[in-house]
C-alpha cells in the first residue's frame, strides 16, 4: 500500500511539473492579424468568488442573523434553505484577505448582514468590472485584428474594449470604460469611470467611484486563460490588491451564449408595492430581520 502511495504522489508531482513546464513553453495561436494570441471562445470561471472573493469557510446562508446557538439564516432567506448555503472557498484574493480601511471592513459587514437588500445581483443590476468575469455563467471574448468585444450571458452585460486610448470616462456607468493594449502574451485592459453601487460579491465586498481595474488576460493553453486584475481604490482599501483565476473555454457542442435578461424576472421585487391588483404577500424589509 505504500508502495502504491509513493508511486501516486510521485505521479502527482511530476504532472504538477508537466503542466507547469507546459503552461510556461505555451504559445498560443494568432488571432485575427496573426500578431495577438487569439482569446476568441466562450469562457467561465469555476470557483466561489461570486460568493466571496476572500478565502472562507461554508456558511449557513448569504445573509444570517444572531440565532440562539450560533447564526442562523435570515427570514428573508429562510425558506431558501440549503439553497442560499455558501460554499467554502480558497479565495482569490493574493493574500487572502483584503486590505480594507477601517470603514472600508465596517461597510462590508454591514452589506453582509443586509445581502437580500443591497447586492445588486439580486436585483439584475449589471455586475461590473471584475464581478463579471467570475459569476457563475460564461462570457465570450470576440477578437477581430483591430477590434475587441466581451459579452456577458449574465444580464445581457457587454463591454466594447477601446484599442486607442479615450481618456477619461465622461460618465460613469455599471461597467465602465474599458481601455486595452497588449504587453507580448497578455491582454491588458484598464476599467475606470464605474460606478460606486457595484459588489465585487454576495458577500458585500465593495468600492467607491474612485475604483480602478487593470485585467490582464494570458492564454496558457489551448482551452485555459489566466486571469489577473489589480484593484486600486484608495478611498476603501489601504493599498492595491490583487486577484487571480484560470478561465476554462466552454467545450460543448455548439456552445452559445443563452438569454438571461433577468430585469423581467426581478419587476415584482422592485416594482410589485405599485401594482393595481393583488399579489401574493411580499416580505418588506422590515420584516426581513
Amino acid at each position: 500500500m505504500s508502495t502504491l502511495i509513493n508511486r501516486f504522489t510521485v505521479g502527482i508531482a511530476v504532472l504538477t511539473i508537466s503542466c507547469g513546464v507546459l503552461a510556461a513553453d505555451y504559445r498560443s495561436p494568432r488571432g485575427p492579424g496573426g500578431d495577438h494570441p487569439d482569446l476568441n471562445g466562450i469562457w467561465q470561471a469555476m470557483n466561489e468568488a461570486n460568493y466571496n472573493i476572500e478565502r472562507h469557510m461554508a456558511r449557513a446562508s448569504v445573509e444570517v442573523v444572531e440565532g440562539p446557538m450560533g447564526p442562523i439564516p435570515a427570514k428573508a432567506v429562510l425558506a431558501m434553505g440549503a439553497v442560499s448555503a455558501v460554499p467554502p472557498g480558497l479565495g482569490i484574493v493574493e493574500g487572502g484577505k483584503l486590505p480594507y480601511t477601517e470603514a472600508g471592513r465596517a461597510r462590508q459587514i454591514e452589506n453582509q448582514a443586509n445581502w437580500s437588500g443591497r447586492d445588486p445581483e439580486v436585483k439584475c443590476y449589471l455586475p461590473g468590472i471584475p464581478r463579471a468575469t467570475y459569476m457563475p455563467q460564461p462570457f465570450q471574448i470576440l477578437q477581430g485584428e483591430n477590434s475587441l468585444f466581451f459579452t456577458y450571458q449574465y444580464a445581457g452585460a457587454v463591454r466594447d474594449i477601446h484599442l486607442a486610448d479615450p481618456g477619461e470616462a465622461p460618465v460613469d456607468s455599471w461597467m465602465g470604460q474599458s481601455y486595452g493594449w497588449w504587453e507580448d502574451e497578455a491582454l491588458v485592459i484598464e476599467v475606470t469611470g464605474q460606478l460606486a453601487d457595484t459588489w465585487f460579491d454576495r458577500a458585500g465586498n465593495h468600492h467607491s467611484d474612485k475604483l480602478k481595474v487593470t485585467e490582464r488576460y494570458t492564454r496558457v493553453s489551448d482551452n485555459h486563460l489566466h486571469y489577473e486584475a489589480t484593484i486600486e481604490d484608495a478611498e476603501t482599501y489601504t493599498r492595491p490588491f490583487t486577484i487571480s483565476m484560470p478561465l476554462y473555454r466552454r467545450m460543448e457542442t455548439d456552445m452559445q451564449l443563452m438569454d438571461f435578461k433577468c430585469v423581467e424576472f426581478v419587476e415584482e421585487l422592485i416594482y410589485g408595492d405599485y401594482r393595481r391588483t393583488d399579489a401574493p404577500p411580499r416580505i418588506t424589509e422590515g420584516e426581513a430581520r
